[in-house]
């Protein structure tokens, strides 16, 4: 989190309860339960725009880091492909933006540069539709659920806030 995270010393915590009720909803298969309950707390924040774009991070930070532990810390690569409508894979440039925004912020974390995930999200918040940043935040949720299904069937740590519902 940044300075901005600072100045509302709660907001970590609101920002991890929405996210854990969110991926309980998509795993119950409530897609529509998930990003309501993402726009309830992003909307009732005294700053919407900060929120929204923390959370995405929050949730792409997670992802990176199950990347990481997936990938043995680095010596094992894990591959991302990105599919088309009809399941063949495509070049990231050739998927739709709210895919491509989350294909980069996921590498800029996964390589460490944060600022650069940021500029992401930040880039999408401001020019994005409201159908492509809920676009985004399903594949940030979606991503989210799937690594730490994997990290737990390979034993490996995940936050508990991933896992437990609020």
């Amino acid at each position: 989190m940044d300075a901005d995270s600072e100045s509302d010393p709660n907001r970590r915590r609101r920002l991890t309860e929405a996210a854990s009720g969110a991926l309980a909803a998509m795993r119950a298969g409530e897609d529509d339960g998930a990003l309501d309950r993402v726009a309830d707390a992003v909307q009732s924040a005294p700053d919407s725009h900060v929120d929204a774009r923390e959370l995405m991070l929050l949730l792409f930070h997670e992802c990176s880091a199950m990347v990481a532990a997936l990938g043995s810390g680095g010596t094992t690569p894990v591959k991302m492909q990105v599919y088309d409508d009809d399941g063949q894979e495509v070049p990231i440039d050739e998927a739709d933006p709210p895919v491509r925004t989350a294909v980069r912020t996921l590498l800029a974390e996964v390589h460490g540069d944060t600022d650069s995930a940021k500029a992401q999200i930040e880039i999408a918040l401001v020019n994005a539709a409201p159908e492509e940043m809920a676009l985004l935040m399903v594949q940030a949720l979606r991503w989210t659920l799937r690594l730490s299904d994997e990290c737990v069937n390979r034993g490996l740590p995940i936050p508990t806030w991933v896992r437990e519902v609020p």
